[in-house]
Parts: C-alpha cells; structure tokens; sequence
C-alpha cells in the first residue's frame, strides 16, 4: 500500500509542476500555439485552427522528460 502512496504523490506533484509549467509558457515569447507548422484557416465566418508543430513539440519535450525521470528512478 505504501507503493500506491508514493506513486500518488509523485503523480500529483508532476501535475502541479506541469501546470505551472503550462502558466509559465504563456507568458514567454516561444511562440507556443503559433509555430510554422501549425494550421490554420480562416475564412468568411469560420475558423479552423489546429497545433501540429506545436503537439508535436510538446510530445517530444514530454517523452524526454519522461524517459530521463524513468531512467533517474530506475537506479
């Protein structure tokens, strides 16, 4: 029960520091939401908008900080 426990809190604590991390991006001029890849129409009385560099983006930094914070443990 104590394994539950720990991984509880380790999954809470990595939620608080990823919305954190998501107040932060807002304010810094990265260009989250508005990277070349991304699409984006617009036309007369509709808008379609859909981040694909930016998913993209954010899976691989996710990946990588998953893969080291696994390997950290795993020692």
């Amino acid at each position: 029960m104590t394994d539950l426990g720990k991984w509880l809190i380790f999954v809470g604590a990595f939620f608080i520091v990823f919305g954190l991390a998501l107040l932060l991006v807002q304010k810094l001029p990265l260009g989250f939401g508005k990277l070349p890849g991304d699409i984006f129409i617009k036309r007369d009385n509709f808008t379609f908008y859909f981040p694909l560099a930016t998913s993209l983006l954010i899976s691989f930094l996710l990946t990588l900080i998953l893969n080291i914070l696994f390997w950290l443990l795993r020692k």
